[in-house]
């Protein structure tokens, strides 16, 4: 095999630390953003990847529509988990990728990786949950792939789901869209999904089984919309929790986010496990919440109807977008202190999603 030459790439020295990939590549934190920003940008470099949103916007030629296309993975462990499993977590995943472009998800894609050995029992529960997921979603599946890999190469099964919608008329939202004095809001609690992963993976046990959020979030968006379309940031923080998503805003439009650490809503069992593990809520992954920033002057009207859906009744206000220290994430604590919520190198927890 030849060696690779670091220094034909874009600004190869944090790369060049981790010569070989680790698991916190995949961990929707630093080492995560490295690979993409010095990797996989320079190679595939075009207008629509650069906006490194949660899908492509992408313009559909002689018609005045826009298309959406978000394409995922997913490799959780255990494939059932409280709340539920890898099958119903590829389809809510995909789609509420699309759903944060702002667009009506239609289609979805699925390839199956299936582990040699696997029982078909599972494989057929998990292809029922992936169709009721769907339904859900108001989404049909309309094309897929399945491959077989050698017992001991697939961890049971991997599963891949791409999807496509259209984006409404008016309808602008992107990371660098945020601005100051736009508030910031939370579409409930944080840190459910992470913590259901870990709550099975370690045995641990609380008065109350934590459960994984896992839920399709278009619904929720159309009702957004329908208050104003006027909406400038959506963001459903999944791998990397709330820290790397606001992170990741805060450098796109090169603003500066403040938080209130009293103002997050955090589960009683899911604040007890975090702080059993030594974790902080902010970095845990969710899988059915989104964050929106929006203009001031909207900001009670859309949370009001956050609060109004199934999947937003824990809705809050949780800060604002602020001129001062562009690019990070600054959180007032509940002694009147402030910290830096700054993005992991990796992920607490690998194999979330």
């Amino acid at each position: 095999m030849s060696t690779i030459d670091f220094d034909g790439w874009t600004c190869p020295m944090p790369l060049r630390d981790y010569p070989q990939i680790v698991l916190g590549h995949g961990g929707g934190g630093k080492l995560s953003g490295d690979l993409v920003e010095h990797l996989f940008l320079p190679a595939f470099h075009n207008p629509a990847l650069a906006a490194l949103a949660d899908g492509a916007a992408l313009p559909l030629e002689g018609t005045g529509l826009r298309l959406a296309f978000s394409t995922d993975s997913y490799v959780v462990r255990p494939l059932f988990f409280p709340g539920g499993s890898i099958a119903d977590l590829a389809v809510n995943g995909t789609v509420n990728d699309l759903a944060m472009l702002g667009a009506r998800p239609l289609y979805l894609s699925a390839g199956m990786i299936v582990e040699e050995g696997l029982s078909i029992g599972v494989l057929g529960a998990l292809v029922e949950r992936m169709a009721a997921a769907a339904r859900a979603a108001n989404v049909q599946i309309v094309t897929g792939d399945t491959k077989v890999v050698d017992r001991g190469h697939g961890d049971g099964i991997y599963i891949n789901t791409s999807g496509i919608g259209i984006i409404p008329d008016g309808v602008n939202i992107a990371p660098q869209n945020a601005r100051p004095g736009d508030a910031v809001l939370v579409s409930g609690t944080i840190g459910d999904h992470g913590m259901a992963i870990m709550s099975v993976r370690e045995g641990l046990e609380f008065e109350t089984e934590i459960q994984s959020d896992s839920a399709p979030l278009n619904g929720m968006v159309a009702a957004l919309l329908a208050v104003t379309p006027e909406i400038h940031v959506l963001r459903d923080p999944t791998r990397g929790g709330m820290a790397s998503s606001l992170n990741e805003i805060a450098r796109s439009a090169q603003v500066g986010i403040d938080l209130e650490d009293r103002l997050l809503p955090v589960r009683p069992e899911v604040a007890a496990a975090c702080e059993l593990l030594g974790m902080d809520p902010l970095f845990v992954a969710n899988e059915g919440k989104l964050i929106a920033i929006v203009p001031p002057q909207h900001a009670d009207a859309i949370l009001e109807a956050m609060r109004q859906h199934p999947f937003g009744a824990n809705a809050a206000r949780i800060g604002t977008v602020v001129e001062q220290h562009p690019g990070m994430v600054v959180s007032k604590t509940g002694i009147g202190g402030t910290r830096v919520v700054s993005m992991q190198i990796g992920e607490q927890l690998p194999r979330i999603c």
